[in-house]
């Protein structure tokens, strides 16, 4: 629950930080947007993907930065030299550029893979992960990873974020309108007031809960591909193995932020509707059941 109001409160920012300096400055420059609903329309666009894209162009630096994560520049040891090789013969097998490979610290097994294109990114695999699982279970979670990388789905995150952030923006100004309208009644005084900027922040909260649930619902759908990826570069039974390997360890903990779409466990939050992964259980079911 604490993640989800997180993820909502940290998209609401974002674009209130960009509406706020884009009043300074129309105020300092004199710009006026004209165009009624098309003018909201072409600002929820400008405000809706630029967060997105920006965080997509720095998700390798944010994720090393919050994950700690050490890049594996010259292995050590040969644990390091079989996680880069591994990485690197799968990311040649599905035709994609050699990602980073890095090790972060942490007693919960898990791993994420992130970047902005799919031949300059990064997957980083924590402490746990190598404790507690066998080579064979970490090859498939490698593999599984870089099916998130070779499957696009960085860019096709970000990129319906911004889609769906985009709408919120529209309505939630088209609400203030409304709500504005109602204060003011028959009073034609120019500009928004009062009631527009308490009615478009209460609605675009409201309405940035129910695109979280659109966000969360593909990201679930993708976990199923990404097992896919890493039944096919490991083999199914190793994919199966890790997932179930992934149940008996006891409640592991769900990574920060939008890293959670990308890693290969996932916690539940506020009910299925929230939840960045499928139940294991029916994630092993999909596998089981695959010809």
């Amino acid at each position: 629950m604490k993640r989800i109001i997180l993820l909502a409160l940290t998209n609401f920012a974002v674009v209130a930080v960009l509406f706020i300096t884009w009043n300074i400055i129309s105020a300092v420059f004199g710009i006026r947007v004209q165009g009624g609903f098309g003018g909201i329309a072409v600002m929820a666009v400008i405000f809706g993907f630029a967060g997105s894209l920006i965080s997509l162009l720095m998700s390798k630096w944010m994720a090393k930065r919050s994950m700690g994560v050490e890049i594996i520049e010259h292995p050590r040891t040969s644990q390091e030299r079989w996680l880069v090789e591994t990485v690197r013969r799968q990311a040649d097998k599905v035709g994609i550029g050699m990602p980073e490979v890095g090790i972060f610290h942490s007693p919960d097994p898990n791993a994420f893979a992130t970047g902005a294109n799919r031949n300059n990114a990064l997957v980083a695999v924590s402490t746990g992960l190598l404790e507690h699982m066998n080579a064979d279970e970490v090859e498939a979670v490698l593999g599984h990873e870089i099916g998130h990388v070779a499957n696009g789905d960085m860019v096709t995150q970000a990129l319906l974020q911004g889609v769906v952030n985009t709408f919120v923006i529209f309505f939630a100004r088209v609400i203030g309108m409304v709500v504005d309208g109602l204060f003011r009644g028959n009073n034609d005084n120019s500009g928004p007031g009062f009631g527009y900027y308490i009615g478009s922040i209460v609605a675009e909260i409201l309405l940035g809960f129910l695109a979280t649930m659109i966000v969360m619902w593909f990201s679930r759908y993708r976990e199923f591909k990404a097992d896919i990826a890493g039944a096919d570069l490991a083999g199914r039974q190793k994919m199966i193995a890790a997932l179930r390997r992934l149940q008996r360890v006891h409640e592991p903990k769900d990574l920060p932020g939008e890293l959670a779409a990308f890693g290969i466990s996932g916690g539940g939050g506020l009910g299925r509707l929230f939840m960045t992964h499928p139940p294991l259980e029916e994630r092993i079911a999909a596998l089981q059941g695959m010809q």
